[in-house]
């Protein structure tokens, strides 16, 4: 830990000699301060994580054991009612003993919380303040556990909660679809919706655990089971190109929902965005770029053009359509390579165009919005082939109409059903 010297740091002569390097630069007026802090993102795989036989949630538990205070630590635990729904009888009995049986670790507080599943959850401060208010009302300390079981928005909701009440507190995700896991689960943004706008409000938390549950995965809906998919295709598109070739190997199954197909598909895809959050050099995206929301400009736009009927891994894949096209209208993208991708999404039971594409002016006001939420100047990722992403800060506005022109077209979504 750097030290002033024992001697007053201002004396007559001057300033004190330069601090180290990256460490206090000292100015005309003033110091700067490099504040580096360090953070342990764990993310762990599994089958049926709540089972008393499963080490792995006790393992991560056990990872806060060591500290001072004697035993087990407080918890709630929230959990997406749209989980419960689709997991049948006995689905929130079992996390409930899970839970009871990890006793020399946990204290489960009170009873578990069920919150609206889907956007619903994000659309105001509801779930935000009911879980608020459970974590004062049961003392949930900076050191006790907000375990939180749902998919990205009930995620992002209760993961605000937690970020905000004592400015942090200990939080255990268990994504619950496709998307979740593979994507909205493992990054370290939480927020809610305002404004007609999509995550104005949050903040950037590091999960204490992320736990990708295979057995979550089957419990969705073929809609919900596919949807996700598209997460998974853009983050091979900007990183890995033989992630995509296997995805592609992999699409007729993977759009009759089979979960052997989409296990791999999620635990890489999970990894990538992890190593992107880790390795990338801007985890709270202080810069003007945005890499892992390549496609993301129109798909936030359209979630709220269709009053969120389309889900947002459905979005995602039609902004991925859409800014293929844009790119190859521009030459940055070769048609074949653009029609390929296209190809790819629509082969894995994803949409690649809507009909309210046909809004083109509406749809262009997602690139301000984007801009805004980023700050600085615009800045949009585009291919130039698979793993190779370019980002550009202008946009050929009739070049883009044509390409939304391109998508523009009907859409029905699979059945609800499993």
């Amino acid at each position: 830990m750097h030290r002033f010297a024992d001697s007053n740091p201002m004396d007559a002569s001057g300033p004190a000699s330069p601090a180290p390097a990256g460490r206090l630069q000292p100015r005309e007026a003033g110091v700067d301060a490099l504040i580096a802090p360090r953070f342990v993102h764990r993310l762990r795989f599994t089958d049926r994580a709540f089972d008393p036989a499963n080490p792995v949630l006790d393992a991560v538990l056990a990872d806060a054991a060591d500290e001072p205070e004697a035993g087990p630590r407080r918890a709630i635990l929230v959990v997406d009612d749209g989980v419960v729904d689709a997991g049948g009888p006995g689905t929130l009995e079992a996390m409930i003993a899970g839970l009871q049986a990890r006793s020399g670790l946990i204290e489960l507080r009170g009873e578990p919380m069920l919150v609206p599943g889907g956007e619903a959850a994000k659309q105001d401060r509801r779930v935000v303040d009911r879980v608020t208010e459970a974590i004062h009302h049961h003392g949930i300390c900076r050191r006790s556990f907000v375990f939180v079981v749902g998919g990205g928005a009930v995620l992002d909701a209760v993961g605000f909660a937690a970020a905000t009440a004592h400015r942090g507190v200990r939080l255990v995700r268990f994504p619950s679809t496709t998307l979740a896991q593979d994507d909205a689960g493992i990054g370290v943004k939480n927020g809610i919706n305002a404004f007609g706008k999509k995550n104005f409000i949050g903040a950037f938390a590091v999960p204490w655990a992320v736990i990708n549950d295979r057995h979550l995965l089957g419990t969705q809906s073929l809609r919900d089971r596919r949807s996700g998919i598209s997460e998974a295709i853009k983050v091979g598109l900007l990183k890995d190109a033989a992630f995509v070739g296997r995805i592609a190997e992999l699409a007729p199954r993977l759009a009759d929902g089979c979960v052997d197909a989409l296990d791999p598909v999620v635990r890489r895809s999970a990894e990538l965005h992890l190593a992107h959050i880790a390795e990338g050099g801007d985890p709270f995206e202080l810069q003007t770029a945005r890499p892992l929301d390549f496609g993301h400009w129109s798909a936030h736009r359209l979630e709220r053009m269709t009053d969120f009927e389309l889900r947002h891994g459905e979005a995602v894949a039609i902004g991925i359509a859409v800014d293929v096209a844009y790119a190859a209208r521009l030459g940055c993208l070769c048609t074949e390579d653009a029609a390929g991708i296209i190809d790819l999404l629509d082969a894995c039971g994803l949409p690649t165009r809507h009909p309210a594409l046909a809004r083109r002016e509406e749809l262009l006001g997602g690139l301000e919005e984007f801009r805004e939420h980023l700050g600085g100047r615009l800045t949009i990722t585009l291919l130039q082939a698979a793993g190779r992403p370019v980002d550009v800060h202008e946009i050929d506005a009739e070049a883009m109409r044509a390409a939304i022109a391109d998508r523009t077209g009907p859409w029905s979504p699979p059945e609800a059903g499993p």
